[in-house]
């Protein structure tokens, strides 16, 4: 059967299976064997997901047994931390230091990351070295964050907060490669993003989120756990609202 999730990847950027083979050291007619359903060694699945920027297992889904699968799903989990407060610094800071292509912050307010001079000039430093910064914050008219200001009994100050974190995030705000959308998302964890690795903050029914888990998580070729994250905050970005620039 015709691999098209490959073939329209390759399409998408503009990549014909002659310039892919010549990348990845195999001949052309290798390459329209995978398109038309003969599936890689894992050297070269792992290659070529590394190329188009996709998941090995979206490419491939039947390429690795659901033993391999949760095996190195448990390879991606780093460490827990009981409570997003007792988070070193230094890990918020290697996360964005370390992100070569891609920041993303998914949150209601996440007003203490705003709150942090030290990360905001990471953030506004790696905007301007040509890292795209994305940040989705609740919108503070809607439900879902009233919802969830009374989940935590804090009641308008969640909206508050967020608003807060709009004045504070003003330079960065400014930056071309920096993005802000409004989301009217039930959250059920916060998701903090360095390229592949993340930390996600769950949220606990009448908890703040400072005092609920976080899962330090890096993508493993094959893992499942880090690629739903990452799809989960694709799709609210995509359902989300740009703030106009001032």
């Amino acid at each position: 059967m015709p691999n098209e999730r490959l073939r329209a990847a390759l399409l998408e950027r503009g990549l014909t299976p002659a310039a892919l083979g010549d990348e990845l050291g195999v001949d052309q007619k290798t390459v329209e064997r995978w398109i038309t359903g003969r599936i890689p060694y894992r050297r070269h699945r792992y290659a070529v997901a590394s190329r188009l920027k996709m998941d090995e297992a979206y490419l491939w889904p039947d390429a690795l047994s659901r033993e391999q699968v949760h095996e190195a799903s448990n390879s991606e989990l780093v460490t827990i931390y009981p409570r997003r407060s007792g988070v070193p610094k230094d890990v918020w800071e290697r996360l964005f230091r370390e992100a070569q292509a891609d920041i993303g912050v998914l949150v209601y307010a996440g007003l203490f990351l705003a709150e942090d001079a030290d990360l905001q000039r990471l953030l506004v430093a790696k905007a301007r070295a040509g890292v795209r910064v994305r940040f989705l914050l609740g919108d503070p008219r809607s439900q879902e964050v009233a919802d969830r200001g009374a989940d935590e009994g804090v009641g308008d100050a969640m909206a508050a907060k967020i608003r807060n974190a709009l004045v504070l995030y003003k330079e960065l705000l400014s930056e071309e490669n920096a993005e802000f959308r409004f989301h009217e998302t039930i959250l059920y964890n916060s998701i903090y993003r360095g390229d592949d690795q993340l930390l996600v903050n769950t949220h606990i029914y009448g908890a703040t989120a400072a005092r609920s888990p976080v899962w330090h998580l890096r993508k493993v070729a094959g893992g499942e756990i880090a690629a739903t994250y990452l799809e989960s905050f694709e799709r609210v970005w995509d359902g989300a609202v740009p703030l106009e620039r001032k």
